[in-house]
């Protein structure tokens, strides 16, 4: 570590000059990373839905419909004309509407009404439209164009453009507010105006140059491009904080900044390698989830740790040597008095402390477990065009959600069995497919291509099985399995189902299995780290019961507000916040067993309390800012749900630190000293 250390202060230019070119190169490289806003995208290419995507795109050329289109105050002809125009915009596949369904030619009295009604009601005409991937964007531009702000556009490809438009703003609207946070925070924890540039200069780095070599994955997730830079910058600040802070202690201790520097990589590396740690093998985790949304993330932010542990001790060392001068020269009193003689006020509160959190612990984790979850996007709120868009759909229509199922062709007297039975399946409003919208008795090679190929491919009929329910919820997830579970009777295993609803049911079951696998490996790698850094068997667990307790009532918080939780936001947030913040508890735990070699227990604590409860506030202040900050400015409901949970979290994780932790640690002082090798703790006999 000596050599190490005098190497990088030997060669200090070439370093910065590397990292600037680095960086200059990265910032380039981002603008070339393709962003997927396909959520669907993400669930495992085995799983029964992808599948089925895949044998539809094959069989019939195109994918199911993932817009709908409502035109208000119009008559069958004037609605034949929209749909007209609406198949000629660009990225727009296929528009399907009542003709599809009959002959418009025959009057629509003489017709089943309750048909007729899911496409034309009350002068109301509602199209399915099928738009592109990849061209979701300039396609609903053009609808909105053609359709004026008197009519409605929603579903799956709405949300897709309305994500792809927002995310990068509002990841920018986030950081240019984010960042005079941080500064502010920042110059209030320091005695040097410039100093906090420093901070954000190390980081910053590590964050462009993440966000550059992204290029060489190929692609990243709308998620991981709102939250990664910000949380990377927010969960690595504090390495950066633990050298300087270490940096400016030895200055006073000796003359020569350049040996200052070498004392304080030396003296904050096991601290900031030690954080390091226990965040990248946190979001490890995240790697091993099917749901590949997760591994999207974990991947960025793993090596976005990696960047900023190798930024904070090589580049920032350099650069702070070569401009330490400015540092001297913007010195400025402390602005906020160090917390002194708070130790002894915490600790009156410490039996209060224990018995609240143990009387907590078990219905917090319970109902964390009772949440309701979103598997999607989650609603677009009111407020928005598209919010108000699916709403004005709904009130006219109702809810309505299509399930297409492929099965073998040939058996016309089973598809029709099955078909009636599925009518009277509870939630199913209608069903369209051939034996339905024409005849069973008409072979299909008395009709034209363009009506046949709406129902049958070469080895695939299709029936399309409309649902009365939301895209997802209990409801939604009841019909889909009862129309799996009638499918299954008639054709066993050889049938496919796609659709939203079928796609949402199948993120809830590989998410729910991701859940309990991602949980168990935070939880042991984290321990792991504990125990190889701290040479105890007791301090991982005192430390994981207190941050796995703040994460467990953060979590429970959605259960007893009866608010929805989107299950991405929940997932993601479990491990965030329990990698995260657990470096407050590192970090006060360090402090109390250097303190406690040289004094008692109690008198050990107060003065940890005393000494460690401003910069753990900071490192919490910043990361509650960067969780409110997303949940206020992005209309994503996923990124804004881990937004809120994030800023929550890391305010819970302080408040446990502060006051159930040194409670929890003086209740098992002597235990923690047995099991704890070489703690050498003062014993006033000695």
């Amino acid at each position: 570590m000596p050599d190490f250390a005098a190497k990088i202060i030997k060669h200090k230019l070439p370093i910065v000059i590397i990292f600037f070119i680095l960086t200059v190169l990265s910032a380039v490289a981002q603008f070339f990373v393709p962003v997927n806003y396909n959520m669907n995208d993400y669930v495992p290419e085995d799983s029964t839905s992808t599948v089925a995507v895949e044998v539809m795109e094959a069989e019939f050329g195109s994918s199911m419909a993932n817009a709908e289109v409502m035109i208000t105050d119009v008559t069958v002809q004037e609605a034949l004309l929209y749909k007209e125009r609406l198949e000629t915009i660009d990225g727009v596949e296929e528009v399907s509407w009542l003709d599809d369904m009959l002959d418009l030619t025959i009057p629509l009295e003489m017709a089943e009404q309750d048909l007729i009604e899911s496409y034309y009601f009350d002068e109301h005409a509602l199209f399915s439209v099928t738009i592109r991937e990849g061209e979701e964007v300039e396609a609903t531009d053009e609808i909105y164009e053609l359709i004026g702000e008197e009519n409605a556009l929603a579903g799956e490809a709405a949300d897709t453009a309305v994500s792809q438009k927002m995310a990068f703003t509002e990841t920018l609207y986030a950081a240019m507010l984010l960042v005079p946070i941080i500064i502010i925070i920042l110059v209030l924890s320091t005695n040097s105006w410039v100093e906090p540039v420093f901070f954000l200069t190390a980081i910053g780095v590590s964050v462009i140059i993440n966000l550059g070599t992204n290029i060489f994955i190929g692609e990243i997730s709308f998620i991981t491009q709102s939250v990664a830079p910000i949380l990377q910058l927010a969960v690595s600040l504090d390495y950066a904080i633990f050298l300087l802070h270490s940096f400016s202690e030895h200055r006073k201790k000796t003359a020569s900044p350049e040996e200052a520097m070498q004392l304080a990589i030396r003296k904050s590396f096991p601290a900031i390698a030690a954080s390091a740690a226990t965040t990248f093998f946190g979001f490890m985790a995240l790697t091993f989830m099917q749901f590949e949304i997760g591994a999207d993330l974990g991947i960025n932010l793993v090596k976005g740790i990696v960047l900023s542990f190798i930024s904070v001790v090589v580049f920032l060392p350099a650069l702070t040597i070569m401009f330490y001068k400015w540092i001297d020269k913007t010195e400025h009193i402390p602005i906020i008095p160090a917390f002194k003689n708070i130790g002894k006020v915490v600790l009156k509160f410490r039996f209060i402390s224990v018995i609240a959190v143990f009387l907590m612990i078990v219905p917090a984790y319970l109902a964390q477990q009772e949440t309701t979850f979103i598997y999607g996007i989650g609603e677009q709120p009111e407020d928005t065009r598209l919010g108000s868009d699916e709403a004005a759909i709904d009130e006219v229509f109702g809810m309505s959600t299509p399930i297409a199922l492929l099965v073998p062709r040939g058996d016309v007297a089973r598809e029709v069995e099955m078909e009636q039975e599925l009518e009277d399946l509870a939630h199913v409003s209608s069903i369209f497919s051939y034996n339905q919208s024409v005849s069973p008795a008409i072979p299909p090679e008395y009709l034209d291509d363009s009506v046949r190929e709406q129902f049958y491919s070469e080895n695939y009929s299709q029936i399309i099985v409309y649902t009365n329910t939301d895209s997802e919820g209990d409801t939604a997830f009841s019909a889909v399995e009862n129309v799996l579970e009638t499918a299954e009777s008639y054709y066993g295993d050889d049938f496919h189902a796609l659709g939203e609803s079928v796609s949402l049911y199948d993120i809830k079951t590989i998410v729910q299995k991701d859940n309990t696998v991602v949980n168990y490996l935070t939880v042991i790698a984290i321990a792991f780290v504990l125990l190889v850094t701290f040479r105890s068997l007791s301090l991982p667990v005192v430390l994981l019961l207190t941050i796995q307790s703040a994460v467990w009532i953060n979590l429970a918080v959605p259960y007893f507000t009866e608010a929805p939780l989107v299950f991405v936001g929940y997932l993601v947030v479990g491990t965030v916040q329990l990698a995260a913040t657990v470096d407050y508890a590192i970090l006060f735990s360090e402090n109390y067993l250097h303190n406690r070699k040289q004094m008692p227990a109690r008198q050990a604590m107060i003065k940890t309390i005393d000494d460690k409860t401003f910069s753990i506030s900071i490192s919490a202040a910043i990361l509650a800012s960067v969780g409110l900050i997303l949940w206020m400015t992005s209309s994503n409901p996923i990124v804004s749900s881990i937004g809120l949970l994030l800023g929550r979290g890391a305010t819970l994780a302080f408040i446990m630190v502060l006051f159930f932790l040194p409670a929890v640690m003086l209740l098992f002082d002597k235990v923690i000293d047995k099991t704890t090798i070489k703690a050498n703790f003062y014993r006033e006999d000695d």
